[in-house]
């Protein structure tokens, strides 16, 4: 028999989803800031200022925000270059949030090493699915997996030795 009242809940813990990290934070400040630079045509510089007194910025990692604005702001066409061989339309077709999203895996791959590639994908297609079209993560998905073997090479052959299927 157990002593165990009716009415006892779960821990609180059970109803809450996981926190998201500094980075993953950092990557949506980034994409609202980036976004603004696609459709705005406005300046990293701006962006960067009205996006720091965001509600929540502080909790995200600034460093990394930093680097995903104003590396991908300054790459846009080093980064277009890398997606848009992998592109089925024109890269004027593509949303821009899919656009911007796809700037800031691409810009991950290439300058985040400690950003291993599987997370910067994932976190990329999880971007994709909270703010972008009904099956724009599909096509963020198709365009970071075929980039990422190109970026990481070594990294994306040594988890597929060992059997890990890509994301």
């Amino acid at each position: 028999m157990s002593k165990t009242p009716d009415t006892a809940k779960p821990p609180a813990s059970a109803h809450k989803s996981r926190a998201k990290s500094a980075r993953s934070r950092a990557r949506e400040f980034a994409l609202q800031a980036l976004y603004q630079v696609l459709v705005g045509r406005n300046e990293p510089a701006a962006v960067d200022a009205f996006t720091r007194d965001l509600v929540g910025f502080h909790k995200a990692d600034s460093a990394h925000y930093d680097a995903l604005l104003h590396g991908c702001a300054e790459q846009a066409a080093e980064l277009d270059a890398l997606i848009e061989p992998l592109l089925d339309r024109k890269l004027a077709e593509i949303s821009p949030i899919e656009h911007a999203v796809m700037w800031m895996g691409a810009y991950e791959l290439k300058h985040c090493a400690d950003v291993p590639w599987r997370v910067a994908l994932n976190e990329c297609i999880e971007l994709a699915k909270q703010f972008g079209g009904t099956d724009g993560h599909k096509y963020v998905n198709g365009v970071l997996n075929g980039l990422a073997p190109v970026l990481r090479a070594a990294e994306v052959a040594a988890d597929r030795q060992h059997g890990k299927s890509p994301a």
